[in-house]
């Protein structure tokens, strides 16, 4: 996911709001924000995958009709997926460092966490759905995720989206 463009004949830098920069110091740039854009959701998805994991072994578990399993368990694979996905950038750079592919990994890095966050609000979806079938009526139940899932959607996703609009509008 590119978010600046070489400028032809500017000599291997790109310039954007006044910065240029070579390829490789827009990689290394890029790459520090990705590690901090991470650090915050590997920190939250880890904590609410470990909280998952816990769940099968308390009593109210075994309570749990066939409908709330199977919601578990595709919750405890969002959970897995959406970690994978956003500690993939780690090995995928830890992989190939030394190897002058910073920018290309940078690109696969930012693809990664964007699908760690797709998958994590999955995850959030279906742990909500989850825990509010046990407590309210199913139909309650679904109006509410729905509710959260177009919250997230619009905090974590709709200003990116818009931005990104907006930006090509004015190019």
């Amino acid at each position: 996911m590119r978010d600046d463009h070489d400028t032809p004949g500017n000599g291997g830098h790109e310039a954007r709001s006044g910065r240029v920069e070579t390829r490789e110091e827009r990689a290394d740039r890029r790459w520090a924000e990705l590690l901090q854009e991470v650090r915050v959701t590997q920190t939250g998805v880890q904590i609410l995958f470990a909280f998952l994991l816990t769940v099968a072994f308390t009593p109210r578990f075994q309570g749990l009709g066939q409908v709330d399993r199977g919601i578990y368990v595709v919750t405890v694979l969002l959970g897995a997926a959406a970690t994978g996905a956003l500690i993939a950038p780690v090995a995928l750079h830890r992989i190939v460092t030394g190897r002058r592919l910073k920018p290309e990994t940078v690109d696969w890095a930012s693809r990664s966490t964007v699908a760690g966050l797709v998958l994590l609000l999955c995850t959030v979806a279906s742990a909500l759905l989850l825990i509010l079938r046990v407590v309210v009526a199913d139909v309650t139940a679904f109006w509410l995720v729905a509710a959260a899932v177009i919250w997230f959607v619009t905090c974590w996703f709709v200003p990116a989206v818009w931005l990104f609009h907006r930006s090509r509008r004015e190019r």
